[in-house]
């Protein structure tokens, strides 16, 4: 399956004769969108030919992995479980629309401590979830193994091989290293980090095949799930201005930071960039109730 690129146009990109174009990779599935239909493809089709009845994975309140994962299980006749970060939601999962969404999707939850969280990834905590549900497939936060790269590979496509920068938001590198091993040589793929601090790079060296690549570090906001009124307001003028709705973890600061970057003079004349879009949108209402919280301005949806 293959996402549309959509060319963006604004006065300054003219003027600087650049050309951006963002490839609508969150229209993939109403769903499903983005990168996790990428990443969830060929593990889907691993657990249910190893025989698995039971899927487990791992994310945060407001994670699109846990949701797509929720939503994927169901249609493929999985029991998905959701080990969520975070003792306190226990009392009020229901009041998160990510979670509630999941639930509605027949995920059941496990809810740890975020010490527990950390160790997520230890056989002692496998082993003690093993024996409270029984065997089950097992799929890291955020989807990536070898198999999501494997799906990510899929995103670019021939059409794309006149471009010179390929740019996409980083979470937990999957999506990127697979983005990177599609590419092709004279292209330089940018990853935009949507945590604080380079650690993303020994992840990413797991997967990535070739060395045309580089992280921007500058737009993180703040770190995970960091927003301020100036982010929220290119977001709702980017949709404004494009019809492009982008999300405040990922596509918000993607699209954000290279904008900048081009305002600044980063690129050259008669460069062509592809930003992918991932999707993620669904995590705009959880994202929204915290802002009524803070007395922000909301995203609009």
């Amino acid at each position: 399956m293959k996402a549309r690129n959509q060319e963006i146009k604004f006065p300054f990109l003219e003027r600087k004769e650049i050309s951006l174009f963002i490839k609508r990779e969150d229209e993939l599935h109403p769903q499903i969108s983005g990168n996790k239909y990428r990443k969830l493809k060929y593990n889907l089709i691993e657990a249910q030919k190893s025989g698995y009845t039971n899927l487990l994975t791992f994310g945060g309140s407001f994670s699109n992995h846990i949701a797509a994962t929720a939503y994927a299980g169901q249609q493929h006749g999985l029991q998905t479980i959701g080990v969520i970060r975070g003792e306190e939601l226990q009392a009020k999962w229901h009041l998160n629309p990510t979670l509630a969404f999941a639930h509605e999707n027949g995920m059941h939850f496990k809810f740890i401590s975020r010490e527990s969280y950390r160790s997520k990834e230890e056989m002692e905590l496998t082993k003690a979830l093993k024996g409270e549900f029984g065997a089950f497939y097992h799929l890291p936060e955020g989807g990536t193994n070898a198999l999501a790269i494997k799906g990510c590979e899929e995103i670019l496509s021939e059409n794309d091989k006149d471009f010179d920068y390929v740019a996409a938001a980083v979470g937990t590198g999957g999506t990127i290293s697979g983005i990177i091993n599609a590419s092709i040589q004279k292209q330089t793929v940018l990853g935009f980090p949507a945590l604080k601090g380079d650690f993303l790079k020994e992840d990413i060296c797991k997967f990535a095949e070739k060395e045309n690549w580089q992280l921007i570090l500058d737009y993180h906001f703040g770190g995970y799930a960091k927003v301020n009124t100036h982010l929220i307001e290119f977001i709702n003028d980017f949709k404004k201005n494009t019809g492009i709705p982008l999300d405040p973890i990922y596509t918000g600061k993607l699209m954000y930071g290279l904008l900048d970057m081009v305002k600044k003079g980063k690129f050259k004349k008669g460069t062509k960039i592809l930003a992918i879009h991932t999707g993620g949108l669904q995590g705009i209402l959880g994202m929204n109730e915290n802002l009524k919280k803070k007395n922000l301005p909301l995203i609009c949806v």
